[in-house]
């Protein structure tokens, strides 16, 4: 009973289970899947492979790995082994894992230097492609057999102090010769992924059990698929190595297993192709694209697309639809795509034929289901988040009233706490447009009361949230457990809404979506529930950007927390790996047009915030460099007499709330609650 429960904690995140990676089995019977847990003590993640079957009332799901950092499980062709990596020794390897005869100890199938990943099994389950990231040097020591086994362990310890050597003098100092030189939390060393094949038969040795690299280009390839006939990979790299700004110029290649000659599927520049995925026939390729330029075009729906295997002309499946795809899968006839795509807060399961038509819905409800695989006889399997759990394992069938759970891995905890429904709310902008958001109302919520206010706002900014948003499920209920209505909302310029609607946040981040959002704030302070004087705001990202704008332009808020935000759109361009977002959203590279972009920069305004302000930033953040959040500290530090702290989190990335070390996540929350609290919770005079 809900008397019996508890309100939800930061704590609480330590207790959450997510689901990652489904793989059906080729007979459909079981799922394969990653289980991700939080472990405390040791502060990172634990990932094991488990097994489920896909019919409904099964017995509960086994693990059948464990490692702690097991991944990517696909199964061999006649479904009889999985194979999967492992980071067991210094650098994940792929292993093999035996489904006749479960229990047994899984075989290591690869050992290179570097590591390897992204299997993928040939179609008569002899060999496996996958990926790994060499240098140009290690290429050719790799071709010269500089790195044959060492004959013995003084051998083998001599190589690696060699090779830990020569990577440090490798790296310091650095070389940076193209821009962007750094992603993610890393720099980009010129160690470029490449694509290989090894065989599995454990009766080889020497030559033919070694893994044989096809590829030896300085650019990353996406993980390969094979052809249906074996003799082919399909897969993805930059089309110019030399060119800078990668994701602008990807194209779509076919490898020759026996040669390793490639030849480029995508030679027309007008669009960047990833994600390449052969159908089962073997006639048809899909594959996701974007509108190229040397600006790009970010503001554009990610369409889903088919051509023929050898190339040639491309249909685009779902622009009636005007959404943008995200995970896809064919049909075992061919003959259909399967997908999803955010849509209005929600993430259906949608198909459309090969060669066109319209967009079908296969499953819609007040959930999202992503990273999809789908049996031969048409059933759905994929990972769900709903208002009420934020990740489990579902099935779904066409016209089935709602997924049946696979899992139930959150539901002891789920039982224990008390999660607050979100309700839906739509209301009209200053434009004329109808925005769609929601709220969620304080534990112990009391009608007539009023509460303190947390306003969220995504980054993206072609992102959406919706009542089932999993990377925020916690987050949220943590703040309504504490006794804040919480408040989000999808203003212009998010996903799930059609590409005009993306495209009305041009050269004007700030303006259009403070319309928006503070439209809904009010809305809400109308409907009683919020006390006006008592309001927070916060956001990551393009959120960050958002929470310092609107508390540079508004005295409305008492307290803000500013997350991994972009505050200056100049030195973001020079500093970011993603410098796109700028020319693509503004249409000007900054030496073009220097006044328009700071007049678009939140720092420029930093002088008149007036509100409480804490800062919230990762050290390894290449996605939104520190040095962000670093210029408007000082900013608000030395212009105001506003409070202002600054808080640095060391190791992580621009993933910090959602992936970061789990006792920096909880730190963040915490430091959130209690900035809100200061400020916020005390009933005004």
């Amino acid at each position: 009973m809900t008397d019996e429960k508890r309100a939800i904690t930061v704590d609480d995140l330590y207790q959450i289970i997510n689901v990652e990676d489904p793989q059906i089995s080729p007979d459909g019977r079981y799922v394969a899947f990653v289980r991700v847990t939080v472990d405390r003590m040791e502060n990172t993640y634990k990932r094991t492979i488990w097994l489920s079957e896909t019919a409904a009332d099964t017995p509960a799901p086994r693990q059948i790995t464990r490692g702690g950092n097991d991944m990517q499980p696909r199964w061999s062709p006649d479904g009889e082994t999985l194979a999967f990596v492992s980071a067991r020794g210094d650098k994940p390897q792929i292993y093999l894992l035996s489904m006749v005869a479960l229990g047994g100890e899984a075989r290591q199938l690869t050992s290179l230097p570097q590591g390897a990943n992204s299997p993928a099994w040939s179609p008569d389950g002899a060999q496996i492609a996958f990926l790994s990231a060499l240098t140009a040097d290690e290429r050719q020591r790799e071709d010269e057999n500089a790195d044959d086994p060492p004959a013995d362990k003084l051998a083998a310890k001599h190589r690696k102090e060699r090779t830990e050597q020569d990577e440090k003098e490798r790296l310091d100092p650095y070389r940076m010769w193209r821009v962007p030189y750094r992603e993610g939390t890393a720099f980009i060393t010129e160690r470029y992924a490449q694509v290989y094949v090894v065989p599995v038969d454990e009766t080889l040795s020497g030559d033919e059990a070694r893994p044989r690299r096809l590829t030896d280009v300085d650019a990353n390839y996406q993980p390969p698929r094979w052809s249906a006939d074996g003799t082919s990979l399909f897969t993805g790299r930059q089309a110019d190595p030399n060119a800078d700004e990668p994701f602008t110029n990807m194209a779509l290649y076919r490898l020759d297993v026996a040669t390793g000659d490639e030849t480029c599927l995508t030679p027309d520049a007008t669009h960047t192709n990833f994600m390449p995925l052969p159908s089962p026939d073997g006639r048809w390729l899909a594959f996701a694209r974007l509108p190229a330029s040397q600006r790009g075009d970010m503001e554009a729906i990610t369409r889903l697309s088919v051509m023929a295997v050898d190339g040639g002309d491309v249909t685009d499946l779902n622009l009636t639809l005007d959404r943008s795809v995200d995970s896809y899968r064919w049909s075992a006839d061919s003959e259909t795509l399967f997908f999803t795509a955010d849509d209005r807060g929600d993430t259906p399961v949608f198909k459309v034929n090969h060669a066109g038509g319209d967009v079908q819905i296969v499953g819609r409800g007040r959930y999202q289901i992503t990273a999809i695989d789908i049996s031969a006889d048409g059933q759905v399997v994929g990972v769900i988040s709903t208002p009420h759990n934020p990740s489990e394992l579902c099935a779904l069938r066409e016209g089935s009233a709602a997924p049946t759970a696979l899992t139930a891995f959150n539901a002891d905890w789920l039982a224990e706490v008390i999660v607050q429904e979100p309700q839906e709310i739509t209301f009209e902008s200053p434009s004329g447009q109808t925005i769609q958001g929601w709220y969620i109302l304080p534990v112990g919520y009391q009608t007539g009361e009023q509460y303190p206010l947390a306003l969220n706002i995504h980054g993206g900014p072609r992102f959406m949230w919706g009542p089932s948003t999993e990377s925020m499920f916690h987050e949220w209920q943590s703040h309504a457990a504490r006794g804040y209505v919480v408040f989000y909302c999808n203003p212009r310029g998010a996903a799930g809404y059609g590409e005009a609607f993306q495209r009305d946040l041009h050269a004007a981040w700030g303006e259009v979506a403070m319309d928006d959002i503070m439209a809904g704030v009010d809305v809400l302070v109308e409907q009683g529930a919020v006390d006006a004087e008592r309001m927070a705001i916060t956001g990551g990202s393009y959120g960050g950007y958002m929470t310092a704008w609107i508390i540079g332009h508004t005295e409305r808020f008492k307290a803000a927390v500013s997350q991994r935000g972009v505050y200056n759109l100049v030195s973001f361009y020079g500093t970011s790996d993603v410098p796109i977002l700028i020319s693509s959203d503004y249409g000007v590279e900054p030496w073009e047009d220097h006044a328009l972009l700071w007049e678009h920069s939140p720092l420029a305004y930093a002088h008149q915030i007036k509100t409480p302000l804490l800062i919230v930033h990762a050290e390894n953040d290449f996605r939104v460099p520190i040095e962000q959040a670093e210029q408007l500290f000082a900013w608000v530090r030395r212009a105001t007499d506003t409070p202002v702290e600054m808080w640095r989190y060391p190791r992580d990335g621009h993933e910090l709330s959602r992936s970061g070390e789990p006792a920096h996540r909880a730190s963040r929350l915490n430091k959130m609650i209690d900035w809100f609290d200061r400020y916020c919770q005390p009933t005004p005079d």
